[in-house]
Parts: C-alpha cells; structure tokens; sequence
C-alpha cells in the first residue's frame, strides 16, 4: 500500500505533516495508472479522477477547505489553512 500525497502548494504539504499524516509519495500530478489497489491518494482532485482512483481500489481523501472567493487561487501557508478550517474527508466516486 502506498499513501500518495497530491499538491504543488508547499502549504497543503506542510499542514499535512503537521497532522501527522503518513505520506510515502507527495507529487504534484498523479496518473491513475500509478495507483494500485490499497494504495491511499490524498489531494484535492477533479472528480473523473477521482472515480478512476476508486475504480482501481483505492482510497481517496480529499482536502476540504472553505475559503472566502478572495483567498481562492492563493498560496496560503499550513497556518492559513489550519485558520480556514482545514480537514480531510473520504470520498467514494462511481461513474454513472
């Protein structure tokens, strides 16, 4: 089993590692193919991709934030998102 991290934001990664969170791969991009069965991806991913994920086994965790529009698209540091509310929630996607 592999946990895979997927962010380029340097802050999502260190509030990650603040909580305590097991992280064997942290990438920016992540191909479906790369995710295995029993693997774990935590991230904040597009929903086909997300359905791809769990189509082969694997878990998916995404990073909930809810921020004000004007903090949207910024860098925001592990104490901004802790700040923002910050938390991880399981998701489970099928195609229909």
């Amino acid at each position: 089993m592999t946990c895979w991290f997927v962010s380029r934001h340097s802050g999502a990664r260190e509030w990650a590692s603040r909580q305590g969170i097991h992280v064997d791969c942290w990438v920016e991009h992540l191909a479906p193919e790369q995710v295995k069965e029993g693997d774990v991806v935590y991230g904040t991913l597009p929903i086909p991709l997300v359905a791809l994920i769990n189509g082969r086994g694997a878990r998916y965790i995404h990073l909930v934030l809810d921020l004000s529009p004007s903090l949207r698209g910024k860098e925001l540091s592990s104490e901004e998102m802790k700040a923002g509310g910050a938390k991880l929630q399981e998701y489970k996607v099928i195609k229909v």
